[in-house]
């Protein structure tokens, strides 16, 4: 298990957060950084027939003014990382590796963040 406070260092423009721990069954858990409006949710799953499944979740909150209405209300985004390994074939590193490759991927100069989402594919 994470520990039960998860302090994550500032990086721009992100802020410094702190999860701190809501829920917790062992396998799942929830946490608020409530200064900030950030949630982080983490899931896993093993069977021995199908390998095991792993799922991160970030969501922020905002308060926004729709363009539309002039209103303002609270929107959420999220961005989640999902991890499916078989049951047999893989060790712990291998996994690791397959994680990092994604985030390698995501950080080269001829995919980065900003190109995803610009819809580059």
């Amino acid at each position: 298990m994470f520990d039960n406070a998860i302090a994550v260092a500032a990086n721009s423009p992100t802020p410094a957060l702190t999860f701190t721990l809501v829920t917790n069954d062992g396998l799942s858990s929830s946490r608020l950084d409530v200064p900030n409006n950030w949630a982080m949710s983490v899931n896993h799953s093993r069977s021995i027939t199908k390998g095991e499944k792993h799922y991160m979740q970030l969501q922020q909150t905002v308060s926004a003014v729709n363009p539309l209405t002039g209103g303002t209300s609270y929107q959420t985004a999220s961005v989640s990382l999902s991890v499916s390994v078989p049951a047999f074939g893989w060790t712990s590193a291998q996994k690791v590796a397959l994680v990092q490759a994604l985030l390698d991927t995501l950080g080269d100069s001829q995919v980065t963040i900003a190109g995803l989402l610009a819809f580059n594919s």
